[in-house]
This record gives C-alpha cells, sequence and structure tokens, in this order.
C-alpha cells in the first residue's frame, strides 16, 4: 500500500511542475540552429516559426513548421504526418514553439517528428 502511496503523490507532482508530460525533466532545451549538433539526441527544440506548409498532393500529407529560418536557409523542421495531425493539435503559424523529440536528419535538416499534443507547446 505505501508504493500505492507514492505513486498517487509523484503524478500531481509531475503535473503542477508546468512541463508538458512529453517533455520530460531530463530533456535538454537548445535553439533551432543549435539541432543539427544534436542529431540523434532527445532534446527540446524551441524557435520561432518562420514557415507552415502542408503538402497536400504528397503522400502522408505532411504539414512542415520550419523555425528561425525557412527556405534553403531553414535550420530545423518540425513534421506532423496527417494521421497524427488530430492527436498533435493546431500548431500556430507564428511565434515562439518547442518540441520535444528525438531529432533526425532529412537532406541534411534537424527535425522532430510530432506524434501527439505531449510533444510540443508554447514556451511561457
Amino acid at each position: 500500500m505505501r508504493a500505492l502511496n507514492i505513486a498517487v503523490i509523484a503524478v500531481p507532482l509531475f503535473l503542477l511542475s508546468g512541463l508538458p508530460s512529453g517533455q520530460g525533466q531530463t530533456s535538454e532545451t537548445i535553439s533551432a540552429t543549435e539541432a543539427s549538433a544534436h542529431v540523434g539526441e532527445h532534446v527540446t527544440v524551441c524557435g520561432r516559426v518562420a514557415a507552415k506548409y502542408t503538402a497536400s498532393t504528397s503522400p502522408g500529407t505532411p504539414t512542415f513548421v520550419s523555425l528561425d529560418r525557412s527556405g534553403q536557409d531553414q535550420v530545423f523542421t518540425i513534421l506532423i504526418w496527417r494521421d497524427d495531425r488530430s492527436r498533435v493539435g493546431h500548431v500556430p503559424e507564428s511565434g515562439k514553439v518547442c518540441a520535444t523529440g528525438t531529432i533526425t536528419a532529412y537532406r541534411g535538416t534537424p527535425e522532430i517528428v510530432l506524434r501527439d499534443s505531449h510533444s510540443w507547446f508554447v514556451p511561457r
């Protein structure tokens, strides 16, 4: 019974910590421009939305959110697949956002694939 009491207390403390559940307390926070040096690592990447585009004719209908810079100068991308879009929710068109996950690289640009609403947040 004692272990159950500890578990019941731990959950509310985590929820009260102000961290989104997908962020995790051990995740390092970096800027979008630093992401290329952290490919393969589980981190939180924060930056300003520079562009948001949904490729409606591409397989999987991906939505791309470029942080800090867009186009040929882009430094980081948040990727949301159509099948995950309802779980992720609305990512803003502008302002600062953070995404948590393992950074991969696609054609040399670091990215995090969002799967649900716990993987991203708007910082305070």
